[in-house]
């Protein structure tokens, strides 16, 4: 004879994936309060529907609920050298340029030291599963201070729009950030755009109210097309994400820079800081990067380098480089020459 669980004051939820039987009745914060979790720094989904933090108090778990529970974790880049040339993202202004993620590092201490390194004012965040065994591990919050530092969160690992709609719902409800970063990939090996899903993602996320820094192939017409449904910045990739290969597409992604008004940013490709200082060269108004510095033998060095790397390279943008000639054109006047 079957019997229902909530006769035995039990109820089953999923929880994170996970089958959980907890005692019946219970609210959201009393099974995040069980759970050892501080509601302030998480975000919760029940039944595919985010929950407003402020009623977590009076939001009922029942029997059969799904529930979803994230934060941040790392994921994915103060000084400018010219105080007057700063940028504007969303209304918004930073003097660095350079932006920085905040995943593949060895543990939060040296997430933290290469950011410092980097003099970002931006850093990318992902958004995971509370681990639920170990709710009291430490967080990226705990060393990056959100208050300080703006967080960027991305949906890195989206393949569709859906995932990455569902991901950005999650993170606002998190920490309250409405600045985002859409990346829809398209597959798994080249982890090229998915441009379809891309602006159909980007239409959802400007009528929400997100302020969207979009992820794209370097095209300058789907450029165009973000622009216009109101995306905040353009982010070509300079090469695959991971790769390091530098900027292969710099013909391309200089008229993308031309066809659209928003700032434009190099997102992926980057190895070195070479390849930094060409994108700012470019006339890019600022580079994101992750791998290439948190990859390298000294990631906290390699933090300063891309930090000089851009600095030098937007100063050489701004100072107009000399014309490329085909011949020689002597340096020393040949007047009075013996």
């Amino acid at each position: 004879m079957c019997v229902d669980v909530w006769e035995h004051g039990m109820a089953t939820v999923t929880v994170n994936g996970e089958r959980r039987n907890i005692e019946a009745g219970q609210t959201l914060a009393e099974l995040l309060t069980g759970l050892s979790l501080d509601p302030a720094r998480v975000a919760v989904e029940q039944n595919r529907e985010i929950v407003a933090k402020a009623k977590y108090g009076q939001t009922p778990v029942e029997d059969g609920d799904e529930l979803e529970i994230v934060h941040f974790i790392g994921g994915g880049d103060t000084v400018s050298a010219q105080q007057d040339d700063r940028w504007q993202v969303a209304g918004r202004t930073f003097s660095s340029r350079l932006i920085v993620g905040t995943g593949k590092y060895k543990d939060f201490e040296q997430t933290k030291a290469a950011v410092d390194a980097s003099g970002a004012e931006i850093v990318t965040v992902a958004v995971r599963r509370v681990n639920l065994t170990d709710p009291g591990a430490p967080m990226l919050t705990d060393y990056l201070d959100p208050k300080s530092i703006t967080y960027l969160p991305n949906t890195a690992g989206c393949y569709t729009a859906e995932d990455a709609l569902r991901t950005l719902r999650l993170a606002r409800e998190a920490g309250g950030w409405d600045l985002v970063k859409l990346e829809v990939l398209g597959d798994q090996k080249t982890l090229y755009p998915d441009m379809v899903e891309t602006l159909a993602a980007a239409k959802v996320l400007v009528k929400e109210g997100f302020q969207v820094m979009a992820y794209t192939s370097d095209d300058p017409i789907m450029a165009k097309r973000l622009e216009d449904i109101g995306c905040a910045a353009i982010m070509p990739l300079g090469a695959p994400i991971g790769s390091g290969l530098g900027i292969q597409n710099a013909v391309q992604i200089r008229l993308l820079k031309e066809n659209v008004s928003v700032p434009v940013l190099v997102d992926a490709g980057v190895g070195t800081a070479s390849d930094a200082a060409i994108a700012m060269e470019l006339g890019c108004d600022g580079v994101l990067m992750n791998t290439a510095i948190a990859e390298a033998r000294d990631p906290v060095m390699m933090a300063s380098a891309m930090r000089g790397a851009v600095i030098s390279g937007r100063q050489a943008y701004l100072a107009g480089r000399m014309p490329k000639k085909r011949y020689a054109d002597p340096s020393s006047p040949l007047a009075g020459l013996i």
